[in-house]
């Protein structure tokens, strides 16, 4: 019995050390298929690596250097009003500081690069944090909720831009529905953020949600100062977002005027985020799809529009996944327990009673 209770004692950092074996198993995983997934966008497909070649030469020849270094430059502002977004977030939860909040957001970029729907974002940002990890999930879809009500509000008015002047022309009836619908749409994706109360009563109501709404519960216990202020660096991001894919434009030779050129860039984000992805390399197509096709009905050909979105994912994505790359390798997921040095000797002396 002796020899059981001390074999058992002993095993203990075994387990501990099966589980950082199964840490750096999955790590390494990620790594893998993150390297594999950018080698592929960037260098098997012979259109975006065409983008890549071009971007490059514009560049050391000086044709669109300026843009495109522009452009390059708002990458870290870009991903850091989103760390400013998500510290403001999780400071809700526990203190948090900002360099960790930066650092949870490029674990997310990194895990979503390889997840559907990039739902490893979630897992990425709940991983930096040391306790209320459940509420962490609310906190997160609180984030994107917001960014997606921007693209909502935004990308309705781009679509109806498109609509009424290039569809609806000879349809004045038509026309008003369409308003009236974009209106009463971004009235529908205004109202969960601010009376998130309603939401957790919608998912209670519909049995197959009820399972969510312990994930959203933390959502009401943020004051409406801090939906203001999520939302207001969601639309600052989102033209951030915006001014990339403009330079981008400029810098291949894209010349839309500046209101419709803006419409086009809002309904290509809008028609993006509505068609879900198995992965961030699968939004490389939809963008390109409904880049070419708003653009083009301004007139400007395919290829600099082709360009300049493919460079964009490249920028704000692939980049900053492989940056995040070096920060996933250094995650601890499996914390262990300090356990204090007169703590310990008790344990010691309790466990020699024992026996």
């Amino acid at each position: 019995m002796i020899t059981s209770k001390l074999q058992n004692y002993a095993q203990k950092p075994e387990r501990t050390t099966h589980r950082g074996w199964l840490a750096v198993a999955g790590k390494l995983l990620v790594t893998a298929l993150t390297l594999g997934l950018l080698w592929h966008s960037v260098f098997a497909d012979a259109a975006t690596a065409a983008a890549w070649r071009g971007l490059l030469a514009s560049t050391l020849t000086g044709q669109g250097r300026t843009p495109v270094l522009l452009a390059l430059a708002l990458v870290p502002v870009n991903w850091g009003v989103e760390a400013w977004k998500w510290w403001r977030l999780a400071r809700h939860l526990e203190p948090v500081s900002f360099r960790r909040s930066f650092r949870a957001v490029l674990v997310g970029l990194t895990l979503g690069f390889v997840t559907p729907n990039r739902v490893g974002d979630y897992a990425g940002r709940i991983i930096e944090l040391k306790s209320r990890r459940l509420d962490a999930l609310g906190a997160v879809f609180l984030g994107r909720f917001g960014q997606l009500v921007v693209t909502v509000l935004a990308g309705t008015t781009g679509l109806t831009y498109f609509l009424l002047t290039f569809y609806l022309q000879e349809f004045p009836a038509t026309a008003l529905g369409v308003v009236v619908a974009a209106v009463l749409v971004n009235a529908a994706v205004l109202l969960p953020l601010y009376r998130s109360r309603l939401l957790l009563a919608v998912l209670m109501a519909v049995p197959p949600l009820r399972q969510f709404h312990r994930f959203l519960a933390v959502m009401p216990t943020y004051p409406a100062k801090a939906i203001h202020t999520v939302l207001a660096l969601s639309g600052l991001r989102y033209g951030v977002f915006c001014l990339q894919f403009g330079l981008l434009l400029q810098a291949y030779g894209a010349h839309a005027p500046l209101g419709p050129g803006a419409a086009a860039i809002a309904g290509t984000f809008l028609l993006k985020s509505l068609v879900p992805s198995l992965n961030a390399l699968a939004d490389v197509g939809v963008r390109e799809l409904s880049a070419t096709h708003l653009f083009g009905l301004l007139g400007e050909p395919v290829l600099p529009v082709l360009s300049a979105s493919l460079s964009l994912w490249v920028l704000n994505i692939a980049l900053p996944s492989a940056t995040g790359l070096v920060f996933v390798l250094r995650l601890k997921l499996f914390r262990k327990k300090k356990v204090a040095p007169a703590k310990q000797q008790t344990l010691v002396e309790t466990q020699a009673a024992s026996l």
